[in-house]
């Protein structure tokens, strides 16, 4: 047998989000984490992005486990998908598996899922890897890295991290476990590389707890706090908050309610009984006596801040007194909904908080002072970063050299392009496909890249229609051209237009040409841009009676 272990990024290298990673000796096959990633602003119509794990689909039963490091969207949201193609036991703390079990429940897979909880501390043999499950502080409970043991070496996989000493949970960051791999030997260590770009370390989750007090404290009316539905800990500020100013507590949403009512259960999420309130109890007190927390920190137009913003949630309406924390970072390429959002919430009157006037949100991932002493801890034989776009992952690479990992020890790849780690020695290894797989309600994969590049034309140019009815035997036109036109001018422009158009559109028919249909596209198309400089989509449908 070999004793060559492949390293197969699927996900999160290259981009923020989706992360995947899959690790396979002598055929078995470890995953870690199954994420999903938000739409960048020109993938129209988007839902969500998912890894292509293509490369799993012949080796499905050599799939031994899939390790979930932590609850957060971009490494489970991805999990029900996974697990439709790919029946293998799931593995995580009892939170995380928590939250797996809330969207698998959702997408009719709970009761057929295999989850296996384990705890920081526990070493377990899955197939043949040897994993040692330890502590991370992230900004979620429950969080672990992976120390990963196969005869071809140690590997260390860190999940997303952080060191940070006052945590919420009072839980830091497993440092002796660290230093306890280090002594082993540790062939290759992957690390989140996320902030790679930001100096210093990230501020303590504990920096939130007065920020939310003071808050709260200052407003007039209700308090809506934005997040994401899986943070957890920002659950329990937020409710230590309430308590602390005597309001009422509200989760809004589908998956906040869930998730809370799950990490309740399990103990994670300590709020007295007397604090937590529905939401129709919460819109019947004095507003001054209410916190709603919900989803849409992010600005997407479905969630309730989005649509609170616009002025179409059906449950409430935004008031001129109401003050909205947005406790969050945006995600990169999300900058620019969250401006707007915070904006049409100013029209209205409400007071917006945000991370950059007040500390409402730090990170979750460890700065570059806590990537360096990770480094340091681990003293890794070679180093790849991993969980970040290419930038962010050349920059952590060369904060490693910084401190002393030789250049020649470093890999930097991207999305399908394998590593191999054999003998103690690392190698490039095959090329397998590592894209986007974008799902669209129940369409999973089904648009590619050319349909995304026609929504972006159609959303940049509009659409202009040429309906025809002919005589199929005489060819001749039985009805005037019908022309129909979406997002391209308005109805002043187009009266004098469309007439124009169905004029040039006659005479091609006339011409008795032998491919009527294109000549009039190209027709049609130059006679539009020189009338008005812009390029619509041009179609031409014809039917023959």
């Amino acid at each position: 047998m070999s004793n060559k272990l492949k390293i197969i990024p699927l996900g999160g290298l290259g981009e923020v989000g989706k992360n995947m990673m899959a690790y396979e000796f002598n055929n078995q096959i470890l995953v870690v984490d199954a994420g999903l990633m938000f739409p960048e602003n020109d993938m129209i119509g988007v839902d969500y992005i998912i890894p292509d794990f293509e490369y799993l689909y012949d080796k499905i039963p050599n799939v031994v486990g899939i390790i979930i490091t932590h609850g957060h969207e971009d490494h489970i949201g991805a999990i029900h998908h996974v697990l439709s193609r790919i029946p293998a036991p799931v593995f995580g703390t009892s939170l995380t598996l928590g939250l797996v079990d809330v969207k698998l429940a959702r997408n009719g897979l709970a009761s057929k899922a295999d989850l296996r909880p384990i705890k920081a501390g526990d070493t377990l043999q899955i197939g043949p890897f040897k994993v040692d499950f330890f502590h991370v502080c992230h900004s979620i409970p429950d969080a672990v890295g992976l120390g990963i043991t196969t005869k071809a070496g140690l590997v260390v996989h860190t999940g997303d991290f952080k060191f940070d000493h006052t945590p919420v949970d009072n839980w830091p960051t497993d440092y002796a476990k660290l230093a306890e791999l280090s002594t082993r030997g540790v062939d290759l260590l992957l690390s989140d590389s996320t902030n790679a770009e930001r100096p210093g370390w990230t501020p303590s989750e504990r920096v939130i707890g007065p920020a939310f007090v003071e808050a709260i404290k200052n407003a007039p009316g209700r308090v809506i706090i934005a997040t994401f539905a899986s943070l957890i800990s920002r659950m329990q500020q937020v409710a230590d908050a309430a308590v602390k100013q005597r309001r009422k507590l509200a989760f809004v949403g589908t998956s906040m309610v869930d998730n809370a009512k799950m990490a309740r259960k399990l103990g994670y999420l300590l709020v007295p009984d007397e604090t937590l309130v529905t939401v129709e109890a919460a819109l019947n007190l004095p507003p001054a006596q209410v916190i709603l927390m919900c989803t849409g920190s992010q600005g997407e137009p479905s969630s309730i801040i989005g649509r609170l913003s616009a002025g179409t949630n059906r449950q409430f309406d935004l008031l001129p007194n109401d003050t909205v924390i947005l406790s969050s970072h945006p995600i990169p390429g999300n900058e620019e909904a969250v401006s707007k959002t915070i904006n049409r919430m100013l029209r209205v009157g409400a007071n917006v908080i945000y991370d950059g006037i007040a500390p409402v949100h730090v990170s979750g991932h460890a700065s570059q002072e806590e990537q360096k002493l990770m480094i340091n801890l681990v003293r890794p034989k070679y180093f790849m970063p991993m969980h970040g776009e290419l930038r962010q992952l050349r920059r952590h690479a060369a904060l490693a050299e910084e401190i002393g990992i030789e250049k020649d020890k470093i890999v930097i790849v991207e999305n399908g392009q394998v590593v191999e780690l054999e003998n103690g020695e690392l190698n490039l290894g095959e090329r397998i496909p590592g894209g986007y797989v974008i799902v669209e309600g129940s369409s999973i994969g089904d648009a590619d890249p050319d349909v995304m590049r026609e929504r972006e034309q159609l959303a940049r140019s509009g659409i202009f229609v040429v309906n025809l009815s002919i005589d199929k035997f005489s060819k001749r036109l039985l009805d005037d051209p019908e022309i129909l036109t979406r997002g391209f001018v308005s109805a002043d422009d187009a009266g004098t237009l469309i007439p124009a158009v169905r004029k040039r559109v006659v005479d091609v028919i006339h011409s008795g040409g032998m491919s009527v249909e294109r000549d009039i596209v190209d027709v049609v198309r130059t006679f539009i841009f020189n009338e008005t400089k812009r390029r619509p989509m041009v179609f031409v449908t014809m039917t023959k009676v």
